[in-house]
């Protein structure tokens, strides 16, 4: 019997590249960032084995979860050895779930104040911050805050 890994395709990164559609410089950057293990090298070149692939799978799911490379890598070896994935997952989807839904609230917020500034009337942009803004519609009595220069001499 031999050598598991002597007996896997092995490619150079271009054809990795192109068989798992990302640019060459996308998998250093990936080893550089300590998501994917440095492959061998024959002659200076990289050389991966198929395993790699299903790598840069997880990476790409957990890139469409929103997840960032710190958190990928965590994903990754961040965990004592032997734990297994739905457990990695769970704390870490739990976090990014809670991240998501603040971004889905400020999305909201943004909205809101882009609908108020979309019926802005105001002859005068000094007006704008009082008229269009939706919080001062809700508390009239709210005064927009002082301009930077105003706040550093009062401290």
């Amino acid at each position: 019997m031999g050598n598991p890994s002597a007996d896997r395709q092995q490619m150079t990164i271009g054809t990795l590249a192109r068989r798992v559609g990302v640019a060459a410089s996308t998998l250093r950057y990936y080893e550089t960032v300590g998501i994917l293990s440095p492959p061998a090298r024959v002659g200076g070149q990289r050389r991966y084995d198929d395993s790699v692939i299903g790598v840069l799978e997880l990476i790409g799911l957990a890139q469409d979860a929103g997840f960032t490379i710190a958190e990928i890598r965590h994903l990754l070896t961040g965990f004592t050895h032997g734990t297994p994935p739905f457990k990695r997952w769970h704390v870490l989807a739990r976090k990014k779930r809670d991240d998501v839904r603040a971004r889905i609230e400020r999305a909201k917020h943004m909205l809101h104040v882009l609908d108020a500034l979309l019926s802005c009337e105001c002859s005068e942009l000094a007006q704008c911050a009082h008229r269009c803004n939706p919080q001062h519609r809700q508390h009239p009595g709210v005064r927009a805050p002082r301009p930077r220069s105003e706040a550093k001499g009062a401290a």
